[in-house]
């Protein structure tokens, strides 16, 4: 051991824990619509942006004062005016950037909540649900799952598979498995007005705020239509396409919904699986997006399909491999991958 190589690990932890509280002032950013306020990337001082977004001063100077120190928002020599450097809108105040990255904080309010039964879980087996974390998970990882979707969902991943969007533009029925609130369905129906989508997942919170969604928008059920149901109890097949968007690994019995899948899909139909680019190589996740899989996995995805007491947790690195044989086991012979981008993979699984 070394004085110097240790003080430097050291100051390594203070720096994330530094950015693991800085979290959570993000979280309020985003909230209170601080960033929003700043996206023109004009100066203001503590006086004009707490008038502006109705927040106390004393506050808004604290908040401020921390952005500073992160190197998220810059002030002048004086340190009494401060902007929001036009670089860093898109990811902290842009909700239809494909950089929007704020709203992810938000889950550390529930992931650190959820602690103890985390801990109890390590210790003697079982997980943490994703209905025993707060309610604020699902919307907040739906936000942060939306641009990235927004940008490819309709735009390229669909066209990468053979033939669907051909299908979907002419009329086809498709199921949205693992569907939280609803992003997702509502961008394919909206993209594809004569076809007919069903938003399905297992908390039922999500599923009831999906449906008022629906309702807001004056969907009809013949068009858009959603149900609470395990990815491997849904019903309502044939379907032309089944999606699972980022669910697959918070499953604890893949297999058996590959199997289910199956059951549902038309014999011409296609399973488009989306995932995380993640590899199961932990030594190949160091870079950023990949950093940012591995916490989530020991502290969210695991335990989640854990908790469902099934017979093969994922995590949500198990790569290709894993879910290629997944399809195979299911009766799936044909595989192929898709399209990629640096957080997310897609795959195209066919009869």
């Amino acid at each position: 051991m070394s004085i110097n190589g240790s003080q430097s690990f050291q100051q390594q932890l203070v720096n994330d824990a530094a950015a693991a509280t800085r979290g959570l002032t993000i979280a309020i950013g985003d909230r209170l619509g601080l960033y929003a306020t700043m996206a023109d990337s004009q100066a203001v001082t503590v006086a004009e942006l707490a008038e502006r977004t109705g927040l106390q001063p004393l506050y808004v100077r604290e908040w401020l004062h921390a952005q500073v120190s992160g190197g998220y928002i810059a002030c002048d020599d004086t340190g009494t005016e401060f902007h929001l450097p036009a670089d860093h809108v898109a990811a902290l105040a842009d909700e239809q950037s494909p950089f929007f990255t704020a709203p992810f904080f938000s889950t550390l309010k529930a992931l650190y909540g959820s602690e103890n039964g985390l801990v109890e879980a390590y210790r003697v087996g079982g997980g943490v649900g994703w209905n025993e974390h707060d309610t604020s998970l699902d919307d907040a990882l739906s936000r942060y799952f939306l641009p990235g979707y927004r940008a490819n969902l309709v735009s390229r991943w669909i066209p990468a598979l053979d033939g669907v969007a051909r299908k979907l533009t002419a009329g086809a029925r498709v199921a949205d498995v693992g569907c939280g609130v609803g992003y997702s369905t509502f961008l394919m129906a909206d993209a594809f007005p004569a076809s007919y989508f069903a938003g399905t997942d297992y908390f039922g919170e999500a599923v009831a705020q999906a449906s008022r969604s629906a309702a807001q928008q004056q969907l009809p059920s013949s068009r858009v239509e959603f149900t609470t149901a395990a990815a491997d109890t849904f019903t309502g097949g044939p379907y032309d396409l089944i999606t699972t968007l980022n669910c697959i690994h918070d499953i604890g019995d893949p297999d058996a919904v590959g199997r289910h899948i199956r059951s549902q899909l038309a014999d011409d139909g296609t399973w488009m699986i989306v995932e995380p680019n993640a590899d199961p190589d932990p030594v190949r996740n160091t870079h950023p997006a990949g950093k940012l899989f591995m916490a989530l996995s020991a502290v969210m995805c695991l335990p989640a399909a854990a908790a469902q007491k099934g017979p093969r947790a994922l995590g949500n690195h198990s790569g290709e491999a894993t879910l290629r044989e997944i399809a195979g086991d299911a009766g799936f012979s044909r595989w192929r991958r898709a399209d990629a981008t640096p957080v997310s993979v897609v795959y195209e699984a066919r009869p």
